[in-house]
């Protein structure tokens, strides 16, 4: 028979180790049961299935902590998951989001004034109550240590037994877990803190993983066709949270695009993004990889539609009104506009249309060849949508001014968000007359296409950043904007066509291949099928591939 003599020396160990779980279990995974709950209502077959659930998710936590419980490591570990799990529990209580790779990405790459958005009086209860609180009670606690033989039967034991529940829960309701895995796949991406913590280490492997690959060079042959004598002027708008049918341009029955309205746009109403957050698709919807063949690794190794518009000798410059360019723009000119030491265009923050000064001045340098200009938009970035316009711009009321969205209702929070389209809509109209005082010179045209979309309360989701393959088409739909000068429409491109086309479904894949096709540039990397804008033009591309 083991000796469990060393259990009673050791019992402070188990037992916070025990304790903790526990808290973690019925305090900090409001949001988990909640999804549960709503997947399986509260029958008594139902209960004793979330009974099962709660049992197996204790297991999982308690093997977790036990393997963080020696002597040198059970305390530092424990306050550092139980700050972490406290705040991981606010923003998935209150938005019902998940911390998954993609989510820590996007934390990873948020910058402060972003973050401050975050920032409330309920984030700080939650981090006092269910993070500074324990922290200190499990630092005030005086643990008697055994030995490293006893402590590790002692560890050897608690992981068996917590096991065997994980175990014996799966063999009892196993009907009910195979329906649950398949059909339930999003709910476990809610288990605090074991998602974050799964989601932390597979993306430091991801990040600190040492690539051996060289810089991949793209579209190296690109050239400017002899046969195309005229400057193309091109500005790509990059939209930030911006959703298709927030566009009155797509039928929204609010008018939130009363300026381009009156322009001769195309709004193409049926386009996916790349991913549910900016760090994702930016980086995505610039890479020669579509969505399928896409990854991290691809976008840091590979060169992209900047690089290969550089390889044609045409001159780029990047600004910024967003967090930056998430790798993107390493190799081109860029500009940082979030500071009111640039952006002329400040008043609780730096807005988007400070992007146009100085614009037009740039281009009367640019004495040969052609210009192709992004502006990265700070756009509908939640959740304090009410900062992304100015006050002239509060046309649909009552608006939520707050970041706290549990404290709106629905018609506030909707409505902030849609006057933030109408600043876009505001934007893009001068973006628009700026090129259209270039038109003698250039063959001008506006692109605007937003990076993901956003969830605004439905089936009780806010923000974004969902897995993708769970996120809900109002995260993934983005609205995307045509706008051509005279010259373009009236000499390379039939305006009708592509209005035919623009209910087609498209997506961030074509956008290499469209602005390829914009810039009329030569290149073999070309795919005219990806090219959205291919079929509309009068002499039908054969100038731009070699293949």
């Amino acid at each position: 028979m083991v000796d469990t003599t060393h259990l009673v020396s050791n019992w402070k160990n188990t037992t916070l180790i025990l304790v903790t779980a526990f808290s973690l279990l019925l305090f900090y995974n409001i949001a988990f049961f909640r999804n549960i709950i709503a997947a399986y209502p509260l029958t008594l077959g139902n209960s004793l299935f979330i009974g099962s659930i709660a049992l197996l998710l204790l297991g999982l936590i308690t093997i977790l902590l036990t393997l963080f419980s020696s002597r040198y490591t059970i305390k530092p570990a424990l306050v550092f998951i139980v700050l972490l799990s406290s705040c991981a529990s606010y923003f998935m209580d209150s938005y019902n989001v998940v911390i998954d790779t993609s989510m820590i990405d996007n934390i990873i790459n948020t910058n402060l004034s972003e973050s401050a958005d975050l920032f409330s009086l309920k984030l700080v209860i939650y981090l006092f109550l269910l993070g500074i609180v324990p922290s200190i009670f499990i630092l005030k606690l005086n643990i008697s240590y055994s030995t490293f033989k006893q402590e590790f039967i002692t560890k050897l034991i608690i992981l068996v037994i917590a096991l065997a529940v994980i175990i014996s829960q799966m063999l009892i309701f196993s009907k009910s877990y195979s329906s649950f895995i398949r059909e339930h796949k999003m709910l476990r991406y809610y288990t605090n803190p074991v998602t974050y913590l799964h989601s932390s280490i597979a993306y430091l492997n991801q990040k600190l993983g040492v690539s051996t690959t060289v810089m991949q060079p793209v579209g190296q042959d690109a050239i400017i066709p002899a046969s195309d004598d005229d400057r193309e002027l091109v500005i790509l708008v990059i939209g930030e949270t911006a959703r298709a049918d927030r566009f009155s341009l797509n039928g929204y029955s609010k008018q939130t695009n009363p300026l381009l309205q009156k322009e001769q746009v195309v709004s193409f109403n049926n386009v996916t993004s790349c991913g549910t957050a900016t760090a994702v698709s930016v980086p995505c919807m610039f890479s020669f990889y579509t969505r399928d063949n896409y990854s991290d690794e691809h976008a840091r190794d590979t060169e992209n539609l900047l690089d290969v518009l550089q390889h044609a000798g045409i001159t780029i410059l990047w600004r910024d009104n967003n967090s930056d360019s998430k790798n993107v723009a390493l190799r081109v000119p860029y500009q940082d506009y979030k500071s009111p030491d640039v952006n002329p265009v400040c008043d609780e923050e730096c807005r988007d249309e400070g992007m146009l000064a100085g614009l037009q001045e740039f281009i009367d340098k640019q004495t040969a060849g052609d210009i192709l200009i992004v502006l990265h938009a700070m756009g509908n970035h939640g959740p304090a949508y009410y900062k992304r316009y100015p006050g002239t711009f509060e046309k649909f009321t009552p608006a939520c001014h707050t970041n706290q969205l549990e404290n709106c209702t629905n018609e506030e929070i909707n409505n902030a968000y849609d006057n933030a389209i109408l600043y876009t809509d505001y934007f893009l109209s001068k973006t628009i007359n700026l090129l259209k005082h270039n038109d003698d010179k250039y063959e001008t045209a506006m692109f605007y296409i937003s990076d993901h979309g956003e969830s605004l309360g439905e089936n009780n989701v806010y923000l974004h950043g969902l897995p993708y393959i769970f996120a809900p088409d109002t995260q993934k739909k983005v609205a995307a904007v045509l706008w051509l000068g005279k010259r373009f429409y009236e000499d390379s491109l039939n305006i009708n066509t592509i209005k035919k086309n623009a209910d087609n479904a498209f997506s961030h894949d074509n956008l290499f291949h469209t602005i390829l096709g914009l810039m009329e540039l030569k290149t073999a990397v070309y795919d005219q099928n990806l090219d959205i804008l291919s079929y509309a033009r009068k002499n039908h591309l054969t100038r731009l591939t070699t293949r």
